[in-house]
């Protein structure tokens, strides 16, 4: 399996950290995002990672060069900003003909990855993406997801003023190719993941529960909580993708 990490936006929401940083390389405790999902992914076994470029590509690209497992990620530059879904259409080559972990590279999450890729392997019949889960404390900024008993997605509420719960989308996913196939019909040039794929996939996405720490570091105030949520040792287990030392450090998410 491969890997897509969206670093390419231009993090408004992050300003003004990220007029000269980009988001992707927002740190934790001095460490990178980036650097913390590399890390976690490689560890899981994934054979190759893709980083989309655009905006500040620069340090990005030498943060690539520069990084210990840089013979295992390509690199893939948007002139123009394609949305999410547009970025898996244009870069399809790259993905491989397997399944495909998507991630925002702007997440902070202590998923086990290993885990979530065993819960897609016994999706129920029928679904064709997994998507991790996370109780969230600003459902107002998330997409709510509403799930049956089988834990597939029936109900999506995208950033409304009254979410019926806390089970938000974490924006992580394991998607299966016939999702990629949906994608590359669309005639829209620029694709939105939350807004316009998984809503024509209702009842086709089994849903994944992160059972530790998981924060979009999409605001000053976002990246302010991390720091207080976590210490240093926890980013070292993160990079690590040692969840139990990271659990044992910090009881009271589990």
């Amino acid at each position: 399996m491969r890997a897509l990490l969206l670093s390419a936006g231009l993090g408004k929401r992050l300003r003004p950290i990220t007029k000269t940083i980009p988001k992707c390389l927002v740190t934790i405790h001095s460490v990178p995002l980036l650097e913390i999902w590399l890390s976690r992914i490689f560890s899981a076994g994934i054979s190759r990672a893709i980083v989309n470029l655009h905006y500040l590509p620069a340090p990005v690209l030498d943060f690539v060069e520069n990084s210990q497992w840089r013979a295992q990620i390509d690199l893939f530059n948007e002139p123009v900003l394609l949305g999410t879904g547009g970025t898996l259409r244009a870069a399809r080559e790259l993905l491989g003909e397997g399944p495909i972990l998507v991630v925002h590279a702007d997440n902070l999450s202590s998923i086990n990855l290993k885990a979530f890729h065993a819960a897609h392997l016994t999706r129920p019949e029928g679904c064709i993406m997994t998507m991790a889960l996370f109780d969230t404390d600003n459902p107002q900024s998330c997409g709510i997801v509403e799930i049956d008993k089988q834990k597939r997605v029936i109900t999506m509420h995208e950033k409304v003023e009254h979410p019926p719960s806390t089970l938000a989308n974490a924006a992580v996913y394991i998607m299966e190719p016939e999702v990629l196939d949906q994608i590359q019909a669309m005639v829209s040039n620029k694709i939105d993941i939350s807004t316009e794929i998984i809503p024509s996939l209702m009842g086709q996405v089994y849903t994944f529960k992160i059972k530790g720490y998981h924060r979009d570091i999409g605001t000053p105030q976002a990246l302010t909580q991390a720091h207080l949520d976590l210490t240093p040792t926890h980013v070292l287990s993160l990079i690590a993708a040692d969840e139990e030392a990271f659990y044992d450090e910090l009881p009271s998410l589990k």
